[in-house]
């Protein structure tokens, strides 16, 4: 028995279960599946470019006939989404699971997307673990549905149970030879006659599943004596409702998708009320109302947000739970980029030439808070390179000399790319910023093909970021530190002036990447400093206004020296 994350127990499953790869793109809350996997013997691991390949090169491995695994957290799905709506149709050889990991509460991520409806979509399973023992064993079982029926299967895990740790019993891994590869084109080449066939596949394949989900054993029953309530539920939700109310009957549905109709209504007859409790969409819900069940739920726990067990015991019980669901007198901590962060030099260039700024996902997308202010989208990964030539082309090539795209170095390969191609075939005159750190930074510091190293530290080709955007046709490349502040807003005021695409690379490593690395520390002589503000307005955590003075915290200076070199009075200066 070992007390393991969630996370770390998928990787644990996939392992035991003899599988041979496995792939992903990293994004809170999935990140530590693959880095989990990584450290265990037999398995092929990567980081993907971005979902998209790393589902394709899981499908690829198992068309060979190995077992594998793809990992990913929910928005990452809509980039996988075309390979995996095809994947359904061509079924497997080898196992193949796709991990996907939703984030009800928005803690890290755009949206509150829930995944289960690219399981029903599809017309694939999707299994939907309750805690760490589960996400190991959950993760084993799907490798075996997945062969026995011939489709991907999809595991949902949302931050709290990916994040949690729990008791996990671990076993031995499974050997497996590699099952043997038969070229079958028309099986796997979806083109038109014969993705007519295995559509029909697909939908017979789900019919035998349902007639089986009772034999599989993973959705149960637990009647509590005397209970007049029920409640379906499943995944974390499980976990808040035994919690909070421990004296109602509970259906705890393993498979999320298909759903087993017998079950359920044979749950409902056996309780006087029924309750759905659930995180996000009605998914449940209006497939219980549509089998003609009585049952309500999302008239009280809404769509949006987390459950928790005291929310659930105030909604349903009326008792306010001591330590209450909202919890109050906290003080705020929002989100600010880290002192050293090598991407506030740009937004305090951009933010004093009052641009508009398309931005993007990643540690950079916080320039748009208090008080660099520095930026007007951020949609999706890769999208502030199209944005910004779509602004351009509606309100003409003048406004390309008032606004940049800003994108990280991991996001550009990701699927930034084809924007910037797109710029470059169709004429626009975008200045596109790559924010170059050298790391995959928001998600804790995965390497990417422009960092020269694979997840497991071994050296590789790296990706020369100048080059690429040379040849994709961009007439003007350019590379500079962000810190030598005053030339790059020379060169950003140059390079937005010019007909035609630009990018501009500003290459500096992230704060954090060596956390042993000091400085000196920076001071304000007090004697010099008038506190008219410009330093704060850089928002570094190490810099505070009081009334009448500003203070650097030397604790939280790393050495930088932005900050000095703004300041148009000299009273800032390294304290030797």
């Amino acid at each position: 028995m070992e007390l393991m994350l969630g996370n770390e127990a998928v990787a644990r499953g996939a392992w035991e279960a003899g599988a041979t790869v496995a792939t992903a793109y990293p994004g809170t809350p999935s990140t530590e599946i693959i880095e989990n996997a990584a450290l265990l013997s037999e398995f092929y691991t990567e980081w993907s470019p971005n979902e998209k390949v790393a589902l394709e090169v899981a499908i690829g491995a198992s068309m060979a006939g190995a077992r594998a695994l793809c990992c990913m957290k929910h928005v990452g799905v809509n980039v996988a989404a075309d390979p995996l709506f095809s994947a359904a149709y061509m079924g497997i050889n080898g196992g193949l699971v796709l991990v996907c990991a939703d984030d009800p509460g928005i803690h890290s991520s755009q949206n509150e997307q829930d995944s289960r409806y690219y399981a029903k979509s599809a017309h694939i399973p999707m299994l939907e673990p309750s805690d760490s023992a589960e996400c190991l064993e959950f993760t084993k079982r799907a490798f075996e549905i997945s062969e026995k029926y011939g489709a991907p299967v999809m595991v949902r895990l949302v931050t709290r149970v990916a994040h949690a740790r729990g008791v996990t019993k671990t076993g031995k891994r499974e050997k497996r030879a590699l099952k043997t590869y038969r070229k079958e084109i028309d099986k796997f080449i979806m083109m038109t006659g014969f993705a007519r066939k295995r559509h029909v596949f697909v939908e017979e394949r789900e019919k035998r599943l349902v007639k089986d989900l009772k034999d599989l054993g993973l959705n149960r029953a637990e009647y509590a004596d005397g209970a007049k309530i029920g409640v379906i539920c499943s995944g974390s939700a499980y976990n808040y409702v035994k919690e909070a109310l421990p004296n109602v009957s509970t259906l705890k549905l393993g498979v999320a998708h298909p759903l087993d109709k017998n079950m359920i209504k044979e749950f409902a007859e056996n309780v006087e009320t029924l309750y759905i409790v659930e995180e996000l969409e009605p998914f449940i819900e209006e497939a219980v109302l549509a089998m003609g069940v009585k049952a309500s739920g999302k008239d009280k726990t809404g769509v949006q947000g987390e459950l928790f067990a005291g929310k659930i015991a105030e909604l349903f019980d009326g008792k306010p739970d001591p330590g209450v669901w909202e919890t109050p007198g906290i003080p705020a901590r929002p989100p600010v980029l880290c002192a050293g962060c090598p991407h506030r030099a740009v937004f305090y260039v951009l933010s004093r030439l009052r641009f508009i700024v398309f931005g993007d996902i990643g540690c950079y997308t916080l320039g748009a808070l208090d008080p660099l202010n520095a930026m007007d989208s951020e949609i999706c990964m890769g999208a502030s390179i199209g944005m910004a030539a779509g602004f351009e082309k509606a309100r003409g090539a003048e406004t390309a000399k008032r606004s940049v795209a800003v994108i990280g170095d991991s996001t550009f390969v990701h699927s930034g790319v084809t924007g910037l191609i797109n710029v470059v075939y169709n004429k626009a005159n975008t200045t596109v910023i790559i924010l170059d750190n050298s790391t995959t930074g928001m998600t804790g510091h995965q390497p990417n093909p422009t960092t020269g190293e694979t997840i497991r530290g071994e050296k590789t080709v790296q990706l020369n970021i100048e080059r690429l955007c040379e040849a994709i046709g961009v007439p003007s490349v350019h590379v500079i530190d962000p810190f030598e502040i005053h030339d790059l807003e020379s060169m950003i005021r140059e390079e937005t002036k010019k007909d035609g695409p630009s990018v501009i690379i500003t290459r500096r490593p992230c704060a954090l990447i060596d956390k042993n690395k000091k400085e000196n520390a920076f001071a304000i002589d007090k004697e010099k400093c008038v506190v008219c503000g410009a330093c704060v307005r850089i928002g570094c955590p190490a810099i505070t206004r009081e009334k009448d003075s500003v203070t650097i915290d030397a604790a939280q200076c790393v050495g930088c020296g932005l900050c000095a070199k703004i300041c148009a009075r000299s009273a800032i200066s390294e304290v030797v």
